[in-house]
Formats: C-alpha cells, sequence, structure tokens
C-alpha cells in the first residue's frame, strides 16, 4: 500500500504528514529528513522493546544514541526534559544532529522541546506509535512539559522535518490507551466536519476492533483536518484554538489528578461531554445531539473507572490556571452544533457549578 501523504504548509518549513502501514520498512521515507550521520532516539522501554529494533533496522548505517524517559504523564517535567539535554551534551551532539521521537505524545512534546532549545534548535523527526499521538499531539509544532500549576505551561512552538504515522504501531496499544484516543478522533467530526462524526457513530464498531481500513480512513481524516488548522494559524492566534474542544474542563482534570489515574485522552473526553453539556445550556446546540454525542463516547467506553471530579471551586480554580486564560478569562471551545465549534469566555459561574455537578453525576454512573 503506498503511503498516503498530508502536507502541512507552512512556507519554508512545511512538511509532510505520511499515513500507511510498514512505513519504516517497506518504504524509503526516513532517511531523507536525517540532517547528519548524528541521531539520538527519545524513547521509553515498553516501546523500544517493540518497535527500537525496527527503527535501527532503517538507520543501519548511522550510528544512534538512545535515551529512555519513564512511562506517564506525571515525569513529562522539567527534569526529564533537562535529562535530554544533558544526553545530547554529554554525547557531545551537534547542530546538525536529528532527535527521533518514537512514542506517544509525552515523548513527542519532550523531544520537540529538547530540539527546539539545544544549540537553539536542531532537527527532530516524529514517529507516533499511539493513536492520540498521530492524529493530534505530533502534529502541529506543539511542544512542551508540564508544571505542576497547569499542563503544557514550558514549551514552544517547533516543527518537526516530517510525521511518520505507522497505523501497525497501533496493534500493540493497550485497549484503555487506544479508547482514549478515539477521543481526540470525535473531537475532529464535532469542531468541523459532520459528515466524519457521522461515518464515526456508523463505524465505531469497527474502529473499536481496529479494522485497518477504518483506522486508516480516521487517522488519516483527523490528521488532515488538523493540518489545515495549523497552517492556517500556527501560534494559536485564532482557528487553531478551536482544537481545544474539551480541554480546558480536560487538563484541569489531569492537574486535580496530579497527572495519574487518568490518561489524556480520558480527560479530553469528560471535557467533551462537559462542552457538550454546556452548549446546550447556553441553548447552541439541541437535546438530542448532546445526546448523539454521549451516545458516541457511551459506545467508546473511555470514560470508566477514572477519579471523581473535584469540587466545582476546585474545578474552576484550576481552569483559572490554563493556558487558554486571557486578560483573566477562562475562555472555552463549545459547539454550536456538530460540526460546528465556537471559542466563547461569555459563561457565568453558575452554568460552570452546573456543568461539573452534572458531569460528577455522571462520572458515577458510567
Amino acid at each position: 500500500m503506498i503511503p498516503l501523504v498530508i502536507t502541512l504548509s507552512l512556507a519554508s518549513r512545511s512538511y509532510p504528514i505520511y499515513v500507511g502501514q510498514h512505513l519504516l520498512t517497506k518504504h524509503n521515507i526516513l532517511l531523507p529528513y536525517l540532517s547528519s550521520k548524528q541521531i539520538m532516539i527519545v524513547t521509553q522501554e515498553n516501546i523500544a522493546s517493540l518497535y527500537l529494533p525496527i527503527l535501527k533496522a532503517a538507520l543501519a548505517d548511522y550510528p544512534c544514541d538512545v535515551m529512555y524517559l519513564p512511562n506517564g504523564e506525571q515525569y513529562k517535567n522539567i527534569e526529564q526534559w533537562q535529562g535530554i539535554l544533558e544526553k545530547l551534551i554529554e554525547q557531545r551532539h551537534e547542530r546538525n544532529t536529528t532527535l527521533i521521537a518514537l512514542g506517544g505524545g509525552i515523548v513527542g512534546d519532550m523531544t520537540g522541546f529538547a530540539a527546539a532549545c539545544y544549540l537553539r534548535g536542531v532537527n527532530f523527526i516524529q514517529i507516533p506509535t499511539t493513536l492520540i499521538a498521530q492524529v493530534d499531539a505530533a502534529i502541529g509544532g506543539k511542544t512542551a512539559i508540564n508544571h505542576a500549576s497547569g499542563k503544557n505551561m514550558i514549551g514552544a512552538f517547533y516543527q518537526p522535518r516530517c510525521v511518520i504515522a505507522d497505523i501497525d504501531f497501533l496493534q500493540t496499544l493497550s485497549a484503555r490507551e487506544y479508547r482514549a484516543g478515539l477521543a481526540e478522533v470525535v473531537k475532529y467530526g464535532l469542531i468541523q466536519d459532520a459528515d466524519f462524526f457521522q461515518w464515526l457513530e456508523a463505524n465505531m464498531a469497527l474502529l473499536l476492533s481496529k479494522d485497518e481500513s477504518a483506522l486508516l480512513y480516521a487517522v488519516h481524516k483527523s490528521a488532515s483536518i488538523k493540518a489545515n488548522f495549523v497552517s492556517q494559524d500556527e501560534k494559536e492566534q485564532g482557528l487553531r484554538s478551536l482544537l481545544n474542544l474539551g480541554h480546558t474542563f480536560g487538563h484541569a482534570l489531569e492537574v486535580a489528578n496530579h497527572y495519574e489515574g487518568i490518561l489524556h485522552g480520558e480527560a479530553v473526553a469528560v471535557g467533551i461531554i462537559m462542552a457538550s453539556f454546556l452548549s446546550m445550556q447556553l441553548g447552541w446546540i439541541s437535546s438530542s445531539d448532546h445526546q448523539r454525542i454521549q451516545a458516541l463516547f457511551d459506545k467508546i467506553g473511555c470514560m470508566k473507572n477514572l477519579p471523581a471530579l473535584p469540587l466545582p471551586s476546585d474545578f474552576i480554580r484550576f481552569m483559572q490556571h490554563d493556558k487558554k486564560v486571557e486578560a483573566g478569562k477562562v475562555h472555552f471551545i463549545l459547539l454550536k452544533g456538530i460540526g460546528q465549534a465556537i471559542k466563547t469566555s461569555v459563561v457565568t459561574d453558575q452554568q460552570l457549578k452546573q456543568t461539573i455537578e452534572w458531569a460528577a453525576d455522571l462520572m458515577v454512573n458510567v
């Protein structure tokens, strides 16, 4: 199968996103994007045991240093990021080195931020191994680490040379990680493409079984929508902010739980449901549309056995530390309909409180 290629258009910094199967073994994709023989691969032990031999075989003529990061969002911090830089310095990597992120969103974010800072910027490549990274985190150049007071508070916009999204990697994902990644896929239908949302409703059973044709379509469609948003608004000055549907609530959930016990995609799923309920409260979407959204997440099953929601006062406090606060106001991405998102700060504390209380009850009964 010939790889599908999406171009993320940023003038001289444009780059391809490859979507397909056997991308490292059967297709000569990786080598043209290396800037020299000097390479450092950043990954995690569990991912390396599965895919590092494949990557090293594709780089047979290239000596590679390997940096291992611990698993878990709680380790997406300044200490681990500094460890990447220390390894680069220790191994005397030069300005023409290439960093390769082999892993999920945590690996990609930390590798990209290290690449942005080392010697004022070096080449890096994204090889995402999770669904959430293939459709979202690896695309668009957002790189960051977390702070105790907020998610992704320290980082940079820094684009990779290419993204290589091989759907074969998704076959080894745990059911929990895979279902969490589907939340970001649903997001794309909700913010821009009602037909895609309808396709997801009709084909979710195939996606849950990891049917290759359905998965290829969903990953390619989602990545295409993400690339289009970023091409028009690289640094989130306007349009790109719509990609944050569910994230204001979701990030607050992650911070409240110290980045433990809840995956990013699970937090986003809860956040999207809350955004849908709040949109219905405001009279922007119908109750039937809200029920369709909730029913699709029920099918996915990514909101079970999650931590309880914080009290409304605590939840609102965590949201007030989010990056999306502007001029002291929390901004939300809400829905005017399925396939139509809007950015707003016109939400009262009472409406927020009702939304949080509703979601807390929902989580108890999932």
